[in-house]
């Protein structure tokens, strides 16, 4: 987009903030400022190519570069700056502020009529442990073994079409349990922000922070490793949960990670997508590798087979385990 578009239409400019995080000393809330393209909010029954455009317009965002932004915390404020892509960050340090989801505002700075307000979550001193989830094959199906069929997937479909599997959505509420943070990880790009948030809110998923990629970037095989050691290293008291899929490389991914992060990692959960031999063995030297260290690496068939085991592990209750067979069973006959 030419760089004078934001003056030429000021009224068609929106600042888009991501779900922030933090400690009681430090928030960080990114975000995108991009011309508005007015997309409304996905339906039950909208039909296929209104989906796939709504995509389309989703992947051709018009960014607005190098806007300058002005943002206040708890009355503390910040001026930044986005990059060529619209991209922002704020960081601030207001002092410490209670647990639980807050707000930020954001304006930009020559526009101030363009307001925004951010979601910034800083988890309670209670929290046992904090859990970090990959979305592609470990929340939803999205066949990311096959890019053809993954696409397909995800432009033909929305929000409310997409299915979880069977009994994800009980088992990450049991993990949760109304006090320990979700963060999730994923290698789909800012533009599909909204749908994905839109999607985990429908799926009465754990609310929490997104952590994707810049599209059109080649994805860094660190992406992950980076966005979970900026987690970690937010919340040192915490232990962390790690869930991923077979279908690509978390298991190494998390592995690499317990590996940086010695001792602050307590089990890794790998659901089982790709079955074929190869894998599967490679999976299997994995489990043992990351046996030695003391985690555990666990490959599941279904989050129930998950489930059971966190309840061994006291992750969560053993009365958890009956509505996630409930709902897995539901799902599984719908």
């Amino acid at each position: 987009m030419a760089h004078g578009a934001r003056s030429e239409h000021p009224d068609k400019v929106v600042v888009l903030p991501y779900r922030g995080y933090g400690n009681r000393e430090r928030i960080v809330l990114p975000g995108r400022v991009l011309e508005d393209e007015r997309i409304r909010p996905a339906r039950a029954g909208e039909r296929r190519w209104r989906n796939f455009a709504a995509f389309l317009k989703l992947l051709e965002s018009d960014e607005v570069p190098y806007a300058r932004l002005r943002a206040r915390f708890d009355g503390v404020e910040t001026d930044v700056m986005a990059d060529r892509e619209g991209y922002f960050r704020v960081e601030l340090a207001p002092g410490p502020r209670r647990a639980g989801w807050h707000e930020a505002e954001l304006e930009l700075a020559d526009q101030p009529a363009v307001k925004a307000k951010g979601r910034v979550l800083i988890p309670p001193d209670d929290a046992r442990f904090a859990v970090v989830s990959d979305i592609d094959d470990t929340v939803v199906y999205s066949h990311v073994t096959s890019k053809l069929r993954m696409l397909l997937t995800v432009a033909f479909s929305n929000a409310h079409t997409r299915k979880p599997f069977e009994g994800v959505g009980a088992f990450y509420r049991a993990l949760h349990a109304g006090r320990n943070p979700f963060f999730y990880v994923s290698k789909s790009p800012w533009n599909l922000y909204v749908p994905l948030a839109e999607y985990l809110q429908l799926q009465r998923l754990p609310e929490g922070p997104l952590f994707l990629r810049n599209l059109g970037l080649r994805m860094p095989r660190d992406h992950k490793c980076v966005a979970i050691s900026a987690l970690l290293e937010a919340y040192p008291r915490l232990p962390f949960v790690l869930i991923g899929d077979s279908g690509e490389n978390d298991p190494e991914v998390y592995r690499d990670i317990m590996r940086r992060h010695p001792n602050r990692i307590r089990v890794i959960y790998i659901r089982s997508v790709n079955r074929r031999p190869k894998r599967l063995a490679a999976i299997q030297k994995l489990i043992a590798e990351v046996a030695k260290t003391g985690c555990q690496l666990v490959l599941a068939p279904d989050s129930e087979h998950a489930a059971v085991h966190a309840a061994a592990e006291g992750l969560i209750s053993a009365a958890a385990l009956r509505p996630i067979r409930a709902e897995k069973n539901r799902d599984l006959a719908e």
